[in-house]
């Protein structure tokens, strides 16, 4: 049996990109994924897609910057599959451009929902995984989280938050609750799509060329996932064969 089978999973992000991917493959590989994000419709659909298949899983409309809406989550996972092993905090915005250009309300995006909805995942899931003594954390950061480029010092800096406080996190609760992070490199999503610069957005179109499958994320969500309870596979790189970055 596969060390994710019947595990229950919740999943925020999940209606497009790595979240979706990850919903995929967990629930083919046996686990019940709880799946949240903002578009309802999309994850509906999702969900009836994978029941079809003859797995499991369900969903739920969660804002992350929201924290009662990320407990919502959480208590629903509960009530719905009776216990909560893993948490996967991929929801995420990307929208670059040089400081310069003075889109703070981007930024504060950026800072809600990077960040604070990583916080908001802790805190929500935190207090049942230490009374459970099991559990797991991954959080999805970016190679943003290793080094900063031009128009991405806002994101990057969201990203370093996540790698800190995923550390921080491993180092309080070690012993019981697993905690990973996973940084893809250029990946297919729709973060692009969140860029209203245009010269970040054509900077991406070009860094995109090379952009593997979101697919090969869930892989390694995966991994980290079915590795025995004893072993946390702290950080994970996933980029690019070609990536120069």
């Amino acid at each position: 049996m596969s060390d994710i089978q019947n595990k229950v999973v919740v999943i925020t992000g999940a209606s497009s990109g790595i979240g979706e991917a990850a919903a995929r493959l967990l629930a083919a590989r046996g686990a019940c994924v709880v799946l949240g994000a903002r578009r309802v419709d999309r994850l509906q659909t999702l969900v009836q897609e994978i029941e079809a298949a003859g797995q499991r899983a369900a969903c739920k409309a969660v804002d992350v910057t929201r924290r009662d809406d990320v407990q919502n989550l959480i208590d629903f996972a509960v009530e719905k599959f009776g216990r909560l092993d893993v948490i996967i905090n991929n929801a995420g915005v990307m929208p670059l451009s040089k400081l310069e250009a003075l889109k703070v309300d981007e930024w504060d995006r950026m800072i809600d929902v990077n960040i604070r909805g990583v916080l908001h995942g802790i805190a929500a899931g935190l207090p049942l995984m230490q009374r459970q003594r099991s559990g797991q954390f991954i959080n999805i950061a970016s190679i943003g989280a290793y080094a900063v480029s031009p128009t991405a010092a806002v994101y990057c800096a969201t990203k370093f938050a996540v790698r800190a406080i995923s550390e921080g996190l491993r180092q309080e609760v070690g012993g019981d609750v697993r905690v990973t992070v996973i940084s893809p490199g250029v990946t297919e999503s729709e973060l692009a799509e969140s860029i209203s610069d245009e010269g970040g957005r054509a900077e991406m179109r070009e860094f995109r060329r090379i952009a593997i499958p979101a697919e090969a994320i869930a892989r390694a969500i995966a991994y980290a996932i079915e590795q025995p309870a004893d072993v946390d596979v702290s950080e994970l790189v996933v980029r690019p064969t070609a990536s120069p970055y």
